[in-house]
């Protein structure tokens, strides 16, 4: 279980799902509530939140006791909270005084049923920003007004940053900004000590340039239950965003989104946290970033509101580009690209290829850019379904139907390991259909690596090979024909689609694993074995374009990429694969190649 499946639990009141985790970098597990009439206890609440906010961001669950295993922590049993003894809007307020800057979207409440806890999730925060808590000193009255410390969280413990590590982040921010006065220094703690009084904030407070515009959007979206201030408004990339309270539910709080060119939105915290998890995975970048901001739909076109029980949330903006935010019947949410099609071809489109040179190849290669594969693998019970898959696969059928609908009966039936590509970490199987003197004619390949030191994503990749057409017009007999239809070049690349992200992936338990890039699907017909005067054939020598209309006819091989969810419903994934050829076409000089020219 991660984080984001332990926030899921919590918020479903399941918290005994959490039990028997260890706590972790993420987690951390508290028998008893803070007793915040105690001074030590304010500096022990502050010192593990501002740890979280430090670390990346994680939750603490109090009410729920552990056991010491193998010098780990383990969540053992649920002892519970009573309600009177824990005053949320205390830890709320305790938290924002006591931590500088002030923390966004942090949440505390309460889950369970008979035998309730307390969870403060502290999600991660801007990464360029280190937060601090006044020195502790364990009684009331005592706050130094002339230092702060820094929390840290490191693996299932909390602790203080060493002066020595701490003066090197100071050095660091010397040698990038130059040495402030010493009277900006003792301004910059003063600050950090006394905290901020956030029943004075207003709303656009901390952006003086944008905060008329974050007004007029406050007041627009007032009737939605907007509440005051829970801290200043901040910039990120093209967006103004501001946390705020529910008007009626202190527990339930907003977020209030202006990004430039579009009408503002006021998005539940809830849905808010849940885009900033999808881009968690973008490997060194920021999640906003990465999945871009709300999208209002077209029948919005005014200020809009997104609330905490919306199914789904359209993004852009990001370098994702457009996606959508959704939760089907498990109510897990999940990022998916919305489908465009470009040209270019990633650095997995040739391989498994070295040394190969057959007359035509139809190729479908699926990336799967998962967040954290480390813990994915192939077993060898996986790797003996496929095996018994693959003989009644599409695929299988298809390259049977090649020969068939020329008059020859030569079955797709059995699939070996291919002499490359299996490894524990891989698997490759190939069906070759040879004339009587053993020379190959037409081969089938189903390959999947996991990711190496060269690859970090999940490759996937199904083919079609029309090894030697002399071979296999000596197999068929005289009078047939061995250039393919369009349309049977068609059905080859859609079945070696559905073949790379159906029933490739499934040789690994990937789950709910998120994307840590949007998945692509590349298509490819490629002409390589040359001509006796060295030069490739064109592609309309071994495949019949003339529907596409006319064309240069000098390529030997067109390509596409499809960026979008690579599993989707057979009918939906024909119509993707019509759309891309026809862009395919179009940008290699078919330029009148229309939809109803393909199947």
């Amino acid at each position: 279980m991660d984080l984001k499946s332990a926030l899921a639990a919590l918020d479903a009141h399941e918290p005994g799902s959490l039990l028997e985790l260890r706590e972790t970098q993420w987690l951390d597990a508290k028998a008893a509530a803070y007793q915040l009439a105690n001074p030590r206890a304010v500096e022990e609440l502050a010192k593990d939140v501002g740890a979280f906010a430090n670390g990346g961001g994680g939750v603490i669950v109090i009410g729920i006791a552990t056991r010491l295993e193998h010098d780990e922590e383990v969540l053992d049993r649920i002892v519970g909270v009573e309600p009177a003894s824990v005053n949320l809007d205390q830890i709320r307020k305790l938290i924002r005084a006591q931590i500088t800057p002030s923390l966004r979207g942090v949440r505390v409440g309460w889950s369970g049923k008979d035998e309730r806890v307390v969870f403060i999730h502290v999600p991660a925060q801007a990464v360029d920003t280190l937060f601090v808590v006044p020195a502790p000193v364990g009684k009331p009255g005592s706050v130094r007004p002339d230092t702060v410390a820094v929390p840290v969280r490191d693996g299932d413990s909390t602790h203080w940053l060493m002066r020595t590590e701490i003066q090197q982040l100071l050095s660091a921010g010397v040698r990038a900004s130059g040495m402030p006065t010493a009277q900006a220094l003792a301004e910059l703690v003063r600050e950090a000590v006394s905290g901020t009084d956030l029943t004075e904030l207003r709303v656009g407070q901390g952006l003086p340039d944008r905060e008329r515009e974050l007004r007029e959007a406050y007041r627009q979206l007032a009737e939605a239950g907007l509440g005051k201030p829970a801290g200043e408004a901040w910039a990120h990339g093209p967006a103004a965003v501001q946390d705020l309270h529910h008007v009626r539910d202190e527990e339930s709080e907003w977020v209030l989104c202006l990004v430039a060119g579009r009408s503002p939105v006021a998005v539940a915290a809830p849905v808010w946290q849940a885009i900033i998890e999808a881009g968690r995975g973008a490997a060194g970048q920021d999640p906003l970033a990465a999945v871009g901001y709300p999208v209002p739909p077209e029948a919005e076109s005014g200020p809009w509101v997104i609330r905490a029980d919306a199914g789904s949330v359209d993004l852009d903006g990001g370098t994702w580009g457009a996606g959508r935010l959704a939760r089907p019947g498990n109510g897990m949410w999940r990022w998916q690209p919305l489908p465009r099609f470009g040209l270019h071809q990633g650095r997995s489109a040739t391989n498994w290829t070295a040394g190969q040179t057959p007359a035509l190849r139809l190729r479908a290669v699926v990336n799967l850019p998962w967040a954290g594969p480390d813990a994915l693998e192939i077993t060898k019970s996986r790797r003996h379904e496929l095996e018994q898959q693959l003989p009644y696969s599409a695929l299988a059928g298809d390259l049977t139907m090649l020969s068939k609908r020329r008059g020859a009966d030569l079955p797709a039936a059995r699939w070996e390991r291919a002499p490359y590509g299996n490894s524990s970490r891989s698997v490759a199987y190939t069906c070759t259909i040879t004339t009587p003197d053993g020379t190959p004619a037409l081969r089938a390949g189903v390959m999947l690596a996991l990711p190496s030191s060269m690859e970090s994503t999940v490759v996937a990749c199904a083919e079609v090979l029309v090894e030697d057409t002399t071979a296999w017009a000596a197999a068929l007999g005289p009078g047939w024909e061995t250039r393919l239809r369009l349309e049977e070049a068609q059905v080859a690349l859609l079945s070696a689609w559905e073949m790379a992200a159906e029933l490739l992936p499934g040789l690994v338990d990937a789950g709910d694993l998120p994307w840590a890039a949007p998945p692509t699907t590349e298509l490819r017909l490629s002409s390589e074995r040359p001509a006796p005067n060295d030069v490739l054939p064109t592609l309309e020598t071994l495949v019949d374009l003339a529907p596409l209309g006319p064309g240069d006819g000098s390529r030997p091989m067109m390509a596409v990429t499809i960026t979008g969810e690579p599993r989707v419903p057979s009918s939906e994934r024909r119509d993707l694969a019509r759309r891309a050829l026809v862009h395919m076409a179009r940008a290699f000089g078919y330029v009148d190649a229309e939809l109803d020219t393909l199947q």
